[in-house]
């Protein structure tokens, strides 16, 4: 059978398990509604990394229960062999397929794992919007570097347009996660992780931090709306027309822990590296640790 035709076979039948699995629906498992290239990859290989686990599986409960009745004391015609301990058949069979599955899994994994690689970008022809994501006690600090605006907890993206993103963290390692967009990456203190992502429909998704990060993890979710090109243009338009700067002393504010932050716009950030310097005040010595202070251009921003 096709592979093509197998996954829309399992894609059918996913959201018929999970209501037999507990009256749940797919809007509960992100995983497996996806809304963009990178999530629709990932889906196809849980779906494929699933379907090649069941083959061991299956065989083992049908015959685990067809032995428990044809071997049953009662029955008489099943064949008694208690000196019976080998065979060669039987073996090649037990060793063969699960050397086969895990070859598959080991080549699977190789080719995904570089055809699917956080840090490459997303082929297009259309101009890609740059992000600069910063983790924060416990909110999420979105930069738009071109568009010289930032937001607390909401990240709006034009479909259909590749979204570069750039991360760190002010506080201790978190974990950005878009479900329905695909691919969790860390970011983490001192350090710059990148992240290439995009929406292939509109839609509002929730996006959040998988790593336990502390007292307030559990509210350190935030918005990501989808929208067309020209609804992005009339929310940049609209963030552009907040009275709030992001300077130095309203990051400050920012740094102070806070769960379920409301969102916040940002019609100007000042300095323009602002992410650069939050990376580089981790860094050893007096240059790097006043780097909040300082106006300079170190090298991680290039």
């Amino acid at each position: 059978m096709p592979i093509n035709s197998v996954l829309k076979f399992l894609r059918r039948l996913s959201p018929l398990a999970l209501l037999a699995l507990g009256g749940c629906s797919i809007a509960n498992f992100p995983l497996l509604d996806s809304a963009g290239p990178i999530g629709q990859h990932e889906y196809q290989l849980i779906l494929i990394a699933f379907l090649l686990m069941l083959i061991p599986v299956v065989p083992v409960i049908v015959m685990t229960l067809w032995f428990a009745r044809r071997y049953r004391a009662s029955n008489d015609k099943a064949t008694y062999a208690p000196k019976w301990g080998h065979s060669n058949k039987i073996e090649a069979v037990v060793w063969s397929i699960p050397i086969i599955i895990v070859g598959g899994l080991a080549i699977l994994t190789w080719v995904t794992t570089h055809s699917l690689d956080p840090y490459k970008p997303i082929a297009s022809k259309v101009k890609p919007v740059r992000i600069e994501a910063i983790s924060l006690n416990w909110k999420w600090l979105f930069i738009y570097p071109d568009e010289h605006v930032a937001s607390v907890n909401e990240l709006v993206i034009p479909t259909g347009v590749p979204v570069n993103f750039r991360l760190t963290s002010d506080t201790v390692m978190t974990s950005f996660f878009i479900p329905r967009l695909g691919t969790q990456i860390y970011a983490m203190a001192g350090m710059k992780t990148r992240l290439h992502l995009m929406a292939d429909k509109p839609g509002t998704f929730t996006g959040w931090n998988s790593q336990l990060s502390g007292e307030g993890f559990s509210g350190m979710h935030f918005k990501t709306v989808a929208t067309s090109k020209a609804g992005y243009e009339a929310w940049l338009n609209k963030v552009r027309q907040s009275p709030k700067t992001l300077d130095a002393i309203t990051y400050k504010e920012l740094e102070k822990p806070s769960s379920h932050a409301p969102v916040t716009y940002y019609s100007q950030v000042q300095p323009k590296d602002l992410f650069a310097q939050v990376i580089n005040k981790y860094m050893h010595g007096p240059t790097h640790a006043s780097a909040m202070t300082a106006h300079t251009t170190p090298a991680s921003s290039k």
